[in-house]
């Protein structure tokens, strides 16, 4: 055989999702050699990452064999080792291309990629073939397929060996017409399967809101049914029915943190669990999304960008640190570090409002600043880092606007509550907490934003959510 000059290319068809691969062949008077599966190179070229984990082969002995069809609830890559088949392959995927027909010949130069769902048959046209195929699932005898009679009418697939004289299993011959097919469910959009974590909480429950309505399919789990710092809790999670995880979990009592039970607790939590789900989706391929936040650093820097050292001061930011460590050890992750995270439940501005109508005149911290982070604008951020192909890496996140102090946002909800803002008396951390024991808080809580603005999403205002926020309380 001859040396082929053929380059190694990819290109589409009418089946949406199924690939046609072309395949350099390497051949002298001794035979041929090829890279028949070469993940780097094909994925650069538009073949999906699809992390196959069992390689079959089918081996076919005489002209004619025709095995089909059936679609798979798994992903195939197929290729020939020797001999040649002509291929035919019919979408059988609920949806607009429902019924759609591709045919080719497949011999060591050509390979094809079928997406799940996808109808797959096979003739052989030379004795001694064998064709292989990569899959993304383990094969399993309660796999649920999709059949079609490989002679029916409708679809009219050209079979070079009429199949009146090809070799079929009894099993093919019955297989229902396409007017008797119950359509195999259609696909969730590539990269949209998502799992969250911590589902319960304030964050997650926004997501769970909002990626369904971005097109994500979405489930979440939480204490006590899941722990992500169980091991293999963790490993059985469906890591093969998801794109990415978004880890809402975290232990977030700051001074609890520092009694010894607290501090068990938090690096179980941030640092323990995170590095199990890291481990995972390593394994599966699958992206994570890790909330981590300010503080990491110890709020020296007066804005913190993405590349500052961590420096925690308490047990609360030296957990989280380890859990961004292990999360970052991942290729396939984005890191959304936040702060004085408002969302459904009890946070800041609900309690201080509540103090308002109360008529209380609360002292409130002045000496540390930073951003409000509403959990609207936060998940909004991660479904914009997970569709707009921004690089991988860790992104601050926050409320835009002005830098305020506890004490000012408190004043702010005062007066808008219709109380005096000097009924909110500003007192340093030092006298807020004396007499007390409580965790070390870093004075700047002000992250950079121009890293994630630069992917296209400009947070809104904090100051202006403060006053949607206390709108959406009167109604």
């Amino acid at each position: 055989m001859a040396p082929t000059a053929k380059p190694l290319g990819i290109t589409s068809t009418p089946i949406p999702g199924f690939l046609r691969i072309d395949v350099t062949v390497h051949g002298d008077n001794r035979g041929w050699f090829k890279e028949n599966w070469q993940r780097e190179k094909m994925v650069a070229l538009g073949l999906p990452d699809f992390h196959p984990v069992q390689n079959n082969i089918s081996f076919n002995d005489q002209i004619g064999v025709t095995r089909g069809i059936h679609a798979e609830p798994w992903d195939k890559f197929v290729s020939v080792a020797t001999g040649r088949v002509f291929g035919a392959w019919v979408d059988l995927r609920e949806g607009p291309s429902f019924g759609t027909v591709y045919t080719t010949i497949i011999d060591p130069g050509v390979a094809v990629f079928v997406p799940r769902g996808v109808g797959n048959a096979y003739q052989t046209l030379e004795p001694n073939t064998a064709y292989t195929y990569l899959v993304n699932d383990h094969w399993s005898p309660d796999a649920q397929y999709t059949f079609l009679n490989l002679a029916d009418e409708t679809v009219a697939i050209d079979w070079p060996i009429p199949l009146e004289r090809a070799i079929l299993s009894e099993k093919d011959k019955g297989h229902p017409r396409l007017g008797d097919v119950t359509p195999f469910p259609a696909p969730v959009p590539a990269g949209r399967r998502a799992l969250v974590t911590g589902a319960n909480g304030q964050l997650g429950r926004e997501l769970m809101a909002a990626l369904p309505a971005a097109g994500f399919s979405v489930t979440g789990v939480d204490l006590p049914e899941v722990s992500i710092s169980d091991a293999q809790q963790v490993a059985a999670l469906p890591w093969d029915d998801i794109d990415v995880v978004i880890n809402a979990a975290a232990w977030t009592n700051v001074d609890g943190a520092e009694t010894p039970e607290g501090r068990r607790a938090s690096w179980q939590a941030n640092a323990t669990g995170p590095a199990l789900l890291a481990r995972e989706a390593t394994t599966h391929g699958v992206t994570v999304v890790h909330i981590s936040t300010e503080y990491v650093f110890d709020g020296t820097q007066e804005v913190h960008v993405e590349d500052e050292a961590p420096s925690p001061l308490g047990v609360y930011g030296q957990s989280k640190a380890g859990g961004d460590a292990a999360v970052a050890s991942t290729p396939r992750h984005y890191i959304v570090r936040t702060s004085w995270v408002v969302g459904d439940g009890k946070n800041f501005i609900k309690t201080m409002a509540s103090l308002a109508r109360q008529g209380v005149s609360p002292s409130v911290v002045s000496d540390q600043v930073g951003r409000l982070t509403f959990t609207s604008d936060l998940a909004a951020g991660i479904i914009h880092l997970l569709t707009s192909d921004a690089p991988f890496g860790t992104y601050n996140l926050s409320g835009e606007g002005p830098v305020m102090s506890w004490a000012e946002v408190a004043a702010r909800v005062f007066e808008l509550c219709g109380r005096k803002r000097a009924d909110v008396t500003f007192v340093t951390t030092e006298e807020y907490f004396a007499g007390r024991d409580a965790a070390p808080r870093p004075l700047s809580s002000v992250l950079d934003l121009s890293k994630i603005e630069a992917t296209g999403f400009t947070p809104a205002d904090s100051s202006r959510r403060i006053e949607e926020y206390i709108a959406s309380l009167r109604g």
